[in-house]
């Protein structure tokens, strides 16, 4: 039996755990990732894609463009029928972008192969953990035995993390199932989506011309297990009339609605992320992207609190700010859940509120809870940008330069950028911490949802994006206490 200790061990090896590892990784911490999968590679598509903000996020870490690649982007975000087209969005990727699983987990995987810090162990498996003040023991299926200042749960909705660390996990139970697959038929198969009074159906031909897609809702709730392929036979036959011929399955899952999230993200020095900490129905593609979300926010906080540079409560905020975020995102999924249903009177409400998502206004505001570009963490009151995303400026720099604002934010440093009178602005003891930047911008500060705003003398952007600090024009804005809150209390230089 091994020993060895680490930093951070992160258990789950997909897409919130990737990105939690290499959050970690950005801030020189030691982490591990154990996955009980033999490697990467999924069986099948999976789910996939995500929104404008979670490319933005890729876009902060330089790897944006390896998913652009290989996904199409659309105006994908709908309510009710009702496309909401996000093209006059002040962001640099006003759309979605359709990417199956598979693909965001080959090239997470081979991102995270770059960065130094992370270690991954596939055919690995957590069944259990002790904690005491110092750390948390972690114990793997093959005997192992591993030291770690922090676990973090990124195990999936039937997180063994979660359970083990007794956290509740309070919601709404499931009112209907779906089965998702991919198969060889001897039929052809219709395109497109329909809904009818059983639910939402959907068949789509894979790039490699004789594997379908299938999604199709079931007529009563499935059984807890994993479905076989006379399951989807019969949902199938009940939907179209027809099972299609389907045969040679690649892969056969069910999913339901039920909508759960934990009472908290943190027990001591265990911590959920993505699904281990919310589960809901796919409505709205939120799933990956909240989970990238989550691990954004929580890596820099907890590689502080293990550096030595802020105290211990800094990781209290990672459930204080994305606890009523995502609270808010579950219960607009079930919204779309509920438009979905295809009896007479939830067809009636879907064309109500289909033709009002066509005012330009609610256009608006749907599409930005949809894409995430309107996330608002509640760091007090203030100038509109406070608690927001930073937008990703073109800035003039003091050397003459243009460098985008995501740009400046690829090594994950946080940023104090003065666009007032140059040298004004002392960093003091955090200057070993966070960046200052001179720079200049002309330009309309324009926010999602919000508009335009008055522009600032000077913010302070923590290394998620996010704003903590803001300067207006003759305010004396507290930028001491701002600098102790998220990244340590003053110490003399080393």
């Amino acid at each position: 039996m091994t020993n060895a200790e680490h930093a951070v061990v992160i258990a789950g090896g997909g897409p919130a755990g990737m990105m939690l590892a290499a959050e970690l990784a950005l801030q020189d911490v030691d982490v591990v990732i154990f996955e009980c999968r033999p490697d990467h590679e999924l069986v099948g598509s999976r789910a996939g894609g995500f929104h404008s903000r979670t490319i933005e996020l890729f876009d902060q870490r330089g790897v944006a463009e390896r998913f652009l690649e290989e996904g199409q982007t659309a105006q994908a975000a709908i309510y009710a029928t009702t496309v909401l087209d996000m093209s006059d969005f002040p962001t640099r990727h006003p759309y979605a972008l359709g990417i199956f699983q598979n693909k965001i987990e080959r090239i997470m995987a081979a991102w995270i192969a770059e960065l130094p810090q992370i270690k991954v162990e596939y055919g690995r498996e957590v069944i259990g953990f002790a904690q005491d003040r110092a750390g948390v023991q972690v114990r793997l299926a093959d005997g192992d035995s591993h030291r770690a200042q922090y676990l973090v749960g990124c195990d999936g909705g039937r997180s063994l993390i979660r359970k083990l660390a007794g956290i509740e996990f309070p919601g709404w139970d499931a009112s209907k199932s779906s089965l998702i697959a991919e198969v060889e038929v001897t039929e052809e198969t219709p395109a497109g989506i329909r809904h009818d009074e059983i639910g939402v159906h959907g068949l789509h031909v894979m790039e490699d011309g004789k594997t379908v897609r299938i999604v199709t809702a079931e007529r009563e709730i499935g059984p807890d297990t994993e479905p076989a392929l006379e399951d989807l036979k019969t949902a199938l036959t009940a939907a179209y009339g027809t099972d299609f011929g389907v045969h040679n399955p690649t892969w056969i899952s069910r999913f339901t609605d039920m909508t759960r999230q934990a009472a908290t993200y943190r027990d001591r020095r265990v911590l959920l992320a993505g699904d281990a900490a919310h589960i809901h129905y796919p409505a709205g593609g939120q799933g990956l992207s909240l989970g990238v979300h989550d691990a954004v926010n929580l890596g820099w906080k907890l590689a502080q609190v293990i550096k030595g540079i802020s105290p211990d409560e800094l990781v209290d905020s990672y459930h204080a700010e994305r606890h009523p975020v995502t609270a808010r995102t579950l219960r607009h999924t079930m919204a779309l859940t509920a438009l979905q249903r295809g009896d007479e009177r939830s067809r009636a409400l879907a064309e109500e509120a289909a033709r009002l998502a066509q005012i330009d206004e609610a256009r608006i505001w749907l599409a930005g809870i949809v894409s995430g570009l309107d996330v608002h963490y509640d760091l007090g009151d203030g100038h509109p940008l406070l608690g927001r995303r930073m937008p990703d400026l073109d800035l003039t720099t003091a050397t003459g330069g243009s460098r985008r604002v995501f740009e400046l934010l690829r090594a994950g440093r946080p940023l104090l950028i003065n666009l007032g009178e140059p040298a004004r602005l002392e960093l003091g003891y955090w200057e070993d911490r966070v960046e200052l930047i001179e720079a200049g911008y002309d330009g309309d500060w324009v926010l999602p949802v919000i508009g335009r705003v008055d522009a600032p003398n000077a913010v302070l952007v923590r290394p998620d994006g996010y704003v903590a600090w803001v300067q207006e024009p003759g305010s004396d804005a507290d930028l001491t206490g701002a600098l102790t809150t998220w990244f340590g209390p003053p110490t003399p230089p080393a």
